[in-house]
Order: structure tokens, then C-alpha cells, then sequence
């Protein structure tokens, strides 16, 4: 099974547009040894390359976990997702939801060109999220319309077609409904879901959360069955855009576990085995990890903690 990371930051990118926090305007001014990076996405496909099915012959066919609104740059930076077998072409099999955020499924719209339905995975509260709060799929059915596909959350697992050797599991995580959620004040299970994504060849897993609230038992046990965790990096500390003056509300109100302080990520990566590989991703601007040179990038060297870049491969 092959894993490429699309975009690795949080909403907005980094830089983002409008932002002079000190990574931002670092970045831009080369005071700051910083990676630039697009929106949270990854592409995964079976790991011989085979996938030929419905006309995907001769090239493999991937799964797209989010569509971030970064899609289209994402997608030209990667041949291979857009072989030219014929005069519109794409190796994107499968379109794969762990919400309905507006930096996870804003990119659907670019791809409206399709020459086929896309089959959409999501819960049925992300498709209650993408009909009523923000309707994107209404808008898409008068364009390449959108065969959806049920993610359930009773444990059983699922096969994207044309993905032969991978088998999916999603789970259901502690997170925050997307502002235009009918359920925003009322979470239920499925507004946001971690993905356990296994070959069945090698027996080799990864565990993908991008948004990460609080890790459960079940949470815990998928984690440390996986061979590499890719898990939310959004803030190193809770209380960060308080800090700096750009929100009033802390990591954990917007659905986000830090990875600083008690309970934090850090302490519960450190738990998992020696031998599983720890990676965050979904990195927020204003966090410091994301200079190079920063004592926070530093503690994750020392701890054996990763920080995904676009363009990043990991092979199961």
C-alpha cells in the first residue's frame, strides 16, 4: 500500500493569504527555514499497482481522502494521478471523507469535470452535513453527480472498488461538526472518523485522523495496531491563537488535540511502540514545529516524531 501526502497543513495553507504571524511572514521574507504547504489531503492506492477496473486498466487506481480546496495544484504536481490514457483522464478511483469541513471537501468542486459519477465514501452525518448545512453534493449532481457510498461505523470495514488489497475501517472520533452543521451544537458519531486503512498482502496498517479531539479506547487500540500513525499536528499548544491574538478559542474548542502539555499528543505518541512510525499532519500556520530550526521541531527529533510535507511518501 502506498500513502502520498497531498497537502499537509490546516485550513487556509501555509502561508496563509492573509496571515503575518511569525511563520507566515517568515516564510515569505526567508527569515524562517520553513516548507510552504497546501491543505490537508493524501491519495492512497494498493501497493502492486493494480487496480484495473471500470476502465482504469493499465494504471493504478487511487483513493483521494479529502478534497481540499488546494486540489487542483495538488493534482498537477503529480503525474501519475492523471495518466492520459484518453481526452479526459484521471487515476482517481474514489473520493473518501473523514468530515464535511470546508478544507475537506471544498476541492469537490474542482473536480466537477468528471466524465464519470464520483463514488463519494462519508458517514451519514457528513452527508447530512454536505445536503443541508452546506450542500455541495445538490451542486454537483448538475455537473458529474456523485454516487455515495456508505462509511459505517459498526467496525465491519469496506472495499473501494478498484482497490483490490486494501481494506478500509472507520471509526468514529471525538471532534467538532463543521460551523454550518446541522448537529454543530450536538455532536453525533460520524461528524468526524478516523480511517484504519490496512493491506491485506503485507498485513501492514496506517491509522489516519487528521482531526483529533481526544483519543478514545477504540481510538487507542486502532493506533497501536498500525504499523504508522498520521495523526493531527494542528496546534502545539491549546491555547496558541489565543497567545497570539488571533482567536478566542483554544485547540480543543475547534475539535483539535494539542501536542504539547498533560494529555497531549506528544504523551500519547510516546506510549505507542518503539517500532511504529509517528507522523503529524493538518499543521496550522502559527504552530512551531513547522520552522525548521525551532526547539518545538527539535522535541519531535528527539522523541521520534515526524512532520508530513506535500509530495511525502509512506510505503505498508
Amino acid at each position: 500500500m502506498r500513502i502520498r501526502v497531498l497537502g499537509s497543513a490546516a485550513g487556509g495553507g501555509f502561508p496563509q493569504w492573509n496571515c503575518n504571524c511569525r511563520n507566515c511572514a517568515g516564510v515569505r521574507g526567508g527569515t524562517v527555514r520553513a516548507r510552504a504547504r497546501t491543505q490537508s489531503s493524501i491519495a492512497v492506492r494498493a501497493g502492486d499497482g493494480q487496480g484495473a477496473a471500470n476502465g482504469l486498466a493499465h494504471a493504478a487506481s487511487w483513493a483521494l481522502v479529502n478534497a481540499s480546496p488546494d486540489i487542483l495544484s495538488q493534482l498537477r504536481a503529480h503525474a501519475d494521478l492523471q495518466p492520459a490514457r484518453s481526452a479526459r483522464d484521471t487515476a482517481i478511483g474514489a473520493i473518501v471523507l473523514v468530515d464535511g469541513q470546508v478544507d475537506h471537501t471544498t476541492g469537490l468542486y474542482m473536480l466537477r469535470e468528471s466524465t464519470r459519477p464520483w463514488s463519494l465514501w462519508c458517514t451519514d452525518a457528513v452527508y447530512t452535513d454536505l445536503t443541508r448545512g452546506n450542500p455541495i453534493l445538490e451542486v454537483l449532481s448538475h455537473y458529474c453527480r456523485i454516487e455515495r457510498r456508505c462509511l459505517d461505523l459498526d467496525g465491519t470495514g469496506f472495499a473501494i472498488e478498484g482497490m483490490a488489497g486494501v481494506r478500509w475501517r472507520a471509526l468514529p472520533v471525538a471532534g467538532k461538526p463543521a460551523p454550518y452543521s446541522p448537529h454543530r451544537e450536538s455532536p453525533v458519531a460520524g461528524d468526524n472518523v478516523a480511517l484504519l486503512m490496512t493491506d491485506e498482502h503485507t498485513g501492514r496498517s496506517l491509522f489516519y485522523a487528521p482531526g483529533l479531539a481526544d483519543i478514545d479506547e477504540a481510538a487507542w487500540r486502532a493506533m497501536r495496531s498500525a504499523e504508522c500513525v498520521l495523526v493531527d499536528g494542528t496546534f502545539w499548544s491549546d491555547d496558541e491563537m489565543l497567545r497570539l491574538g488571533l482567536s478566542r478559542k483554544r485547540a480543543r474548542d475547534i475539535g483539535h488535540l494539542a501536542q504539547s502539555g498533560a494529555g497531549g499528543m506528544l504523551e500519547w505518541l510516546g506510549r505507542l511502540p518503539d517500532a511504529t512510525r509517528k507522523i503529524l499532519i493538518h499543521i496550522n500556520n502559527t504552530n512551531p514545529i513547522l520552522d525548521e530550526d525551532s526547539p518545538e521541531r527539535a522535541e519531535l527529533g528527539r522523541l521520534g516524531v515526524e512532520v508530513a510535507w506535500d509530495g511525502m511518501e509512506i510505503t505498508l
